[in-house]
């Protein structure tokens, strides 16, 4: 015979007390687990103020636009000085039939890549080592000071003399114009590093190149992707600037073409694209940075 059957006060008693065991266990449970409700609306909150964002972007831009137009098309504004929207689109429009703007585009793009990319790969490494190794920075420190302040168009008349006006002439001026910045900003970030992130990693017996590959690269590269995305703007100032000087192809040379006929639409045609491609360019180097830093999305949202 079981004790419930010998004392059915105690089984009645055990029942009780483990009902309240279970209500009490309910109870601390709904207490430490919130709502669904209460923990999506952070969540709802940032959907409803990105939304709100989008919709004053597109309203500024629309607004901007039916300015440009009525402006235009009543008169306040001189054809000469701006051109109607309707007539920007055709030449747009005409430029894009015919293929000649898009191999302009590729051509300009192919420039910019080719001497950004070889800029990264010269300054980022230098970069590195430079804030790393003192000797480095002491050797290297006095031409980039000298070079710093120079423009990159002041680098045309000695890179058409060494080079022609070929392609790498124009490869050139990208170069020359965006190294400095990739190599200043790679010093920086690697400079702004935790030196106890790097301490503690001696410690536990790292030898230097785990220290370099682990500790300062991943710390670093925050900062190096945020220059290098400054810095692509330049390269496409660098690349402008090459072709109104000496192309016969490229945006730069549709915006000096379009001044030199007194095609106003055409100019801005050319910028346009200009602004389109580097937009779209940031935006890939945006998807891009939220591959390679996956730790730190949190901090741009």
């Amino acid at each position: 015979m079981g004790e419930s059957e010998l004392h059915p006060e105690v089984s009645v008693v055990a029942d009780i007390v483990s009902n309240e065991r279970l209500q009490s266990r309910d109870g601390l449970s709904a207490q430490r687990m919130p709502p669904l409700e209460a923990a999506s609306q952070p969540g709802r909150r940032a959907d409803r103020k990105r939304r709100s964002l989008l919709l004053i972007s597109t309203l500024s831009v629309l607004l901007v636009l039916a300015l440009w137009y009525f402006s235009t098309e009543r008169g306040w504004v001189s054809p000469v000085f701006l051109p109607k929207p309707g007539r920007v689109l055709g030449e747009g429009a005409a430029s894009l039939a015919s293929g000649q703007l898009l191999i302009d585009i590729w051509m300009s793009t192919q420039r910019v890549l080719l001497g950004f990319m070889l800029a990264g790969a010269v300054a980022i490494p230098l970069g590195i080592v430079m804030a790393v190794w003192a000797p480095a920075k002491a050797a290297v420190d006095p031409f980039v000071s000298l070079l710093r302040p120079l423009p990159s168009i002041t680098w045309i008349p000695l890179t058409m003399l060494w080079l022609g006006i070929g392609e790498a002439q124009k490869i050139a001026i990208v170069f020359m114009g965006s190294w400095i910045y990739i190599l200043l900003y790679t010093i920086e970030s690697t400079k702004r590093v935790d030196p106890l992130l790097i301490r503690a990693a001696r410690n536990l017996g790292a030898r230097d190149l785990h220290v370099m590959l682990h500790v300062i690269l991943p710390g670093a590269l925050p900062g190096i992707i945020a220059g290098l995305k400054v810095t692509l703007a330049i390269s496409w100032s660098c690349v402008l600037t090459a072709e109104m000087i000496a192309a016969q192809n490229g945006l730069g040379a549709v915006i000096w073409q379009g001044k030199d006929w007194g095609n106003l639409a055409l100019v801005l045609v050319g910028m346009l694209c200009i602004s389109i491609v580097v937009l779209l360019a940031d935006k890939a180097a945006g998807v891009l940075e939220r591959l390679m830093l996956p730790w730190e999305r949190h901090t741009r949202n």
